[in-house]
């Protein structure tokens, strides 16, 4: 798969629900209504979609949400995709999750496959992440990145940079990563479906965020690339901290994804309104004639770039990430 602009589209990020049991500040409203399970994917179709994407050449499969480790049925699709890898058809199955559901799926994760996972996590101190996730308990985020690492999975933590949250803590976040063996990539806060905060209020540019850093440790530039947004720095302790900066640096020059939310929905952007229906096709025959013919076509409409802007005070577009699938 080709986009217009010449770039190789080889990665699917597929959410498997909109649902969570955390409500992000940044993320979502308190009182968040999710969809009906009536419109949500069924596990068999979700495996059906993401084959097709890999008949046509994707090589990573990303599951996501929501969280997808409150998707009941989640280990039957895990299980069922990782034919793939058995295959050589992919070189990885893998997951975003908040982790508070880790350690209880981290072995079976491992048995199928999955070898590294990300893992959303904004501060390490309990209070401040119950405030921030409005309710979440980190103990348990933690025992799950523990019991990862123990069944032979490598963590990535994803941090979102909050200027009034974080900011201060997001030293002692990669010392502590570091510590563990996990690497860390900050994220710049993005314009993504309306909440209760003001966005603009919690941008903290990575560039400030990198200045903090050099402050504690010699940084260097690494040419690692894994065909996503993070551009990676290594400290002279050996920690590996990536960078992704929607807002201040943009990197969709390179952009090899795309997006299928749990309704079927395919966005070719994570910042722009630009999608296709598989939902339809997927149901309406029993072969994939049509699925194929809707993702090839969704394909010459895939955008150059994102549509972000630090300063834009309305969400650049509607959905929330949970809709759209981390």
């Amino acid at each position: 798969m080709i986009d217009p602009f010449g770039r190789l589209v080889t990665y699917l990020r597929l959410s498997v629900t909109d649902r969570c049991d955390l409500r992000c500040t940044y993320c979502m409203p308190e009182k968040m209504r999710f969809l009906p399970r009536s419109e949500i994917l069924s596990i068999e179709e979700l495996d059906r979609l993401a084959s097709a994407f890999v008949r046509l050449g994707v090589r990573k499969l990303r599951l996501t949400g929501g969280e997808p480790l409150v998707r009941r049925g989640l280990m039957t699709l895990v299980e069922g995709l990782a034919r793939h890898l058995d295959s050589g058809a992919i070189d990885e199955l893998t997951m975003t999750t908040n982790g508070t559901r880790l350690a209880e799926f981290a072995g079976g994760l491992a048995a199928a496959g999955v070898r590294r996972i990300n893992v959303s996590l904004d501060h390490l101190d309990p209070e401040e992440y119950k405030r921030i996730t409005r309710g979440g308990d980190v103990a348990k985020v933690i025992a799950g990145i523990d019991a990862a690492m123990a069944a032979g999975i490598s963590i990535k933590i994803n941090t979102v940079a909050l200027a009034q949250d974080n900011a201060d803590h997001l030293v002692t976040l990669a010392e502590w990563a570091h510590a563990r063996g996990a690497e860390l990539s900050l994220i710049e806060v993005m314009p993504l479906g309306q909440v209760e905060a003001d966005r603009i209020d919690q941008y903290l540019p990575l560039s400030v965020v990198r200045a903090m850093f050099a402050e504690r440790w010699t940084l260097t530039d690494m040419a690692r690339s894994t065909g996503g947004p993070a551009r990676y720095v290594r400290t002279d302790e050996g920690g590996t901290i990536g960078f992704i900066t929607p807002l201040t640096h943009n990197f969709c020059g390179g952009c090899n994804r795309v997006r299928v939310t749990a309704t079927g929905q395919l966005f070719l952007c994570l910042g722009n309104d630009a999608d296709a229906d598989l939902r339809g096709p997927l149901r309406s025959a029993g072969d994939d004639d049509a699925l194929d013919a809707a993702i090839a076509e969704a394909m010459t409409r895939k955008p150059e770039r994102h549509s972000f802007d630090h300063g834009q005070k309305a969400p650049a577009v509607a959905r929330h990430m949970s809709m759209t699938g981390g």
